[in-house]
């Protein structure tokens, strides 16, 4: 929906036009998986998908949340009782927003919000996050609180895993927030640093797909947890602050120092690789060899399946089809467990690829996928 049209929803809904209108994006990760909570590096863009939110202040303390994509009239809630582990349902995202700047120190005094969202749900794209960041830049718009975008980014994050009680890294929000139109962002997890590095695959005569498995998954669930867990269990093991500070060359010293700590040694070996992988691919894009990032892509796949053990027939059998029909490389991308993979190819290609990867789908009598092309896109902003 356009934002006019999220505008007159508002209307409908609350009876009055809202005070404004923004937008924040769902995002793919390129390369740097369940490396932003091991305090590392990542690199994701901005997708042309993104929640939009109709918002408008209150002044009696409650907080009016309604979406177009869910079943439901509007959810009414008292800023009051806003508390961590009480809320079960979708609106737990952008009231986990409103609870986490009022803890930091924020007057907010109610709003009422309408929410529309192009973000598939459940597919790793970050749906969860753009909720956070759009709800999040309204209010500190409307507010006049001035937090910079980082900032905004680290409070959703808060909400995320304190309200929701998903244990996830920063690297969703700051992408939602900060990633700019034909860019992908290169973000240090530890010291949130941030670089735009320019990413235009169509001026090579490539295309970066996504391919959405329609395997639904959930950061809350417990397998996400145990991996994160495993890494900081490594982490102390090794005595350091954070799997960050494992160089790539001290890798091998490292899984010595483990022992017998195998499903340890595992989860170090694909944050400690998975680093040096972003390291690569951020090399090989400013020498303009765009068409070499394939394997790294694919390097990660394999350490995704193998090592941190987070994928699933349907995203395997995505990469192994992707590959074996000419695509340049391909990988999971998200947390894992279902969602999406990521396939580089040639323009060409395009139609071939994507017509082998409903076929082998069909054969493997799985859902169809839904195969769209990745643009690097504009970040969070405010629309009308």
């Amino acid at each position: 929906m356009g934002a006019e049209q999220v505008a007159e929803r508002f209307t409908e809904l609350y009876g009055a036009r809202p005070e404004g209108v923004w937008a924040a994006p769902g995002r793919v990760n390129l390369i740097g998986e369940h490396t932003d909570y091991n305090d590392g590096f990542v690199m994701p863009f901005a997708l042309p998908h993104q929640a939009v939110a109709a918002v408008s202040r209150r002044d009696d303390g409650l907080l009016r949340l309604h979406s177009a994509d869910m079943e439901g009239g509007v959810a009414e809630l008292r800023l009051d009782a806003l508390a961590p582990g009480t809320d079960g349902e979708w609106t737990a995202y952008p009231a986990g927003v409103v609870w986490a700047l009022r803890e930091a120190g924020h007057e907010l005094t109610g709003a009422d919000v309408h929410l529309s969202s192009t973000v598939p749900a459940g597919a790793g794209l970050s749906s969860s996050a753009a909720l956070e960041v759009v709800t999040a830049l309204a209010l500190n718009d409307l507010h006049g609180l001035g937090l910079p975008r980082w900032r905004l980014a680290r409070l959703c994050q808060r909400a995320e895993n304190v309200y929701v009680g998903a244990p996830t890294g920063i690297m969703d929000q700051t992408a939602s927030a900060c990633c700019e139109q034909g860019n992908a962002l290169f973000l240090d997890t530890r010291d949130l640093s941030q670089r735009q590095i320019p990413f235009d695959l169509a001026a090579e005569g490539l295309r970066l797909l996504v391919v959405d498995t329609q395997v639904k998954h959930a950061h809350s669930g417990g397998e996400y947890g145990r991996r994160r867990a495993g890494c900081e269990k490594g982490a102390a093991l090794l005595g350091v602050d954070a799997l960050r500070d494992i160089p790539y060359d001290g890798l091998d010293a490292a899984l010595a120092r483990l022992g017998d700590e195998e499903e340890v040694r595992r989860l170090v070996r694909h944050v400690v690789t998975e680093n040096h992988r972003v390291e690569r691919t951020i090399a090989l894009l400013r020498s303009g060899d765009t068409r070499a990032i394939g394997p790294v892509l694919t390097e990660g796949h394999v350490s995704l399946r193998d090592d941190f053990r987070v994928s699933c027939p349907e995203l395997d059998l995505v990469v192994d089809t992707a590959l074996r029909h000419g695509a340049l490389g391909a990988r999971m991308t998200g947390g894992g467990f279902g969602g999406s993979a990521v396939v580089l190819t040639g323009s060409a290609e395009v139609p071939s690829l994507t017509k082998a990867l409903e076929e082998a789908f069909t054969a493997a009598e799985f859902t169809s996928p839904r195969v769209f092309e990745a643009v690097p896109s504009a970040g969070a902003r405010r629309l009308l």
